[in-house]
């Protein structure tokens, strides 16, 4: 495998796992000769593995696989890059904060028959796919109608990211957002996976800058609700938590299960009188802990990727359609509907929408625009 971009701050996971044979770090792709120099010196690495030319590291080289681990922005050239060569690739989440470049790598991928595929921290634990198994029981559980996620931390400033990491999570330009793309992002794809692929019928965000001293061009705080007809979503995606968070609750026709971290979680159905606790355990479950040797794996044919699992491609270009609207609805203070000629769009753009859904909607007009710096909304009533 070969690293393209440092700049993301999990990219010294790779270099972390020195005890694992299955994969070898054959290149680094770096145009920052600091940074590069700085994760030299800090994991001992041979300065014949680093490259400024990305096309000179792929064609020397000759990697299996990429691992994109610079801006979401910079995702698309990667894979414009290493595709045509029938190089596999996966990236740090998301996919990507942008529709348009998402569908520009679903069909490079599909045309060279290269796997694409995203890392969520949160694919690594046994909780979704738990929490997966757990909802799958129409009789104690029933249909999913509300699920809420909690993700994020202080702020990645506040907890002490790089400034090369830094320096692009707080350009709208290189992440699209703020801790709406950072962590937005989780509920979407573990939502996509509860929902068995099935697209919301409509995406409504809000977001605010309460730190605006310290992210003056994005948001730090971001709530998204999707509506899927039957049942509907809100993620809470937050650089203000006093605590870091990635938690979950999915309530049933007939129960609950609400997790508290990677491996805790309550659950209570109407089977039962009182609320049962209990760990999920990934050797149990079968559950990866290490995305590296997932994909060594997948590569080689010892698993399949299973369509709207975590890591898949049908997942995640959801996920970039959700995100997309998301930044769109928070800007333009409209409910984004979905339709079959574009992702999301406005009630004035979508012809495809129930009459008796753009009544009730006509009603809400925009009256007043709020004079805060804390906010991006313009208010609805």
């Amino acid at each position: 495998m070969a690293m393209v971009g440092l700049s993301h701050g999990h990219s010294p996971w790779i270099f972390e796992r020195k005890d694992k044979s299955d994969v070898t770090l054959v290149g680094i792709y770096e145009p920052d000769s600091a940074l590069a120099a700085r994760y030299a010196v800090r994991y001992n690495l041979d300065q014949n593995l680093f490259y400024t030319n990305l096309d000179q590291l792929l064609d020397q080289t000759k990697p299996e696989a990429i691992l994109a681990f610079g801006s979401i922005y910079d995702h698309l050239a990667a894979v414009q890059a290493a595709a045509p060569r029938g190089i596999h690739v996966m990236m740090e989440k998301p996919l990507s904060a942008w529709k348009s470049h998402a569908d520009q790598m679903k069909i490079l991928a599909e045309k060279h028959q290269i796997l694409l595929l995203t890392n969520f921290e949160t694919s690594w634990y046994p909780i979704p796919k738990k929490t997966y198994q757990l909802i799958q029981d129409s009789i104690n559980f029933g249909k999913i109608r509300k699920t809420v996620f909690h993700h994020g931390h202080k702020g990645p400033k506040e907890i002490g990211v790089g400034k090369e990491f830094l320096d692009w999570l707080a350009d709208p330009s290189l992440n699209g957002g703020g801790a709406l793309i950072d962590f937005g992002c989780y509920g979407a794809n573990i939502m996509t996976y509860l929902m068995k692929g099935q697209k919301p019928k409509s995406v409504t965000a809000i977001t605010q800058t309460f730190k605006p001293n310290i992210y003056p061009n994005v948001d730090d705080e971001a709530t998204i609700i999707l509506d899927y007809g039957d049942a509907q979503a809100i993620i809470q995606a937050s650089w203000n938590w006093p605590f870091d968070r990635k938690d979950m609750e999915v309530y049933g026709e007939k129960g609950y299960v609400i997790t508290e971290d990677k491996t805790s979680m309550r659950v209570k159905t109407w089977a039962e009188s009182q609320e049962s606790s209990f760990q999920a355990e990934s050797t149990e479950l079968q559950v990866y802990t290490d995305p590296f040797s997932y994909l060594a794996d997948v590569i080689r044919g010892k698993i399949k990727v299973e369509e709207y699992s975590l890591y898949s491609l049908s997942n995640n270009m959801i996920v970039a359609e959700i995100l997309d609207a998301a930044r769109r609805s928070s800007a333009t203070s409209r409910r984004l509907f979905s339709n079959k000629r574009s992702a999301f769009s406005s009630l004035k753009e979508n012809c495809s929408v129930n009459l008796n859904f753009v009544r009730k909607e006509l009603v809400f007009r925009p009256l007043a625009t709020i004079n805060s710096k804390t906010s991006r909304q313009k208010m609805l009533i």
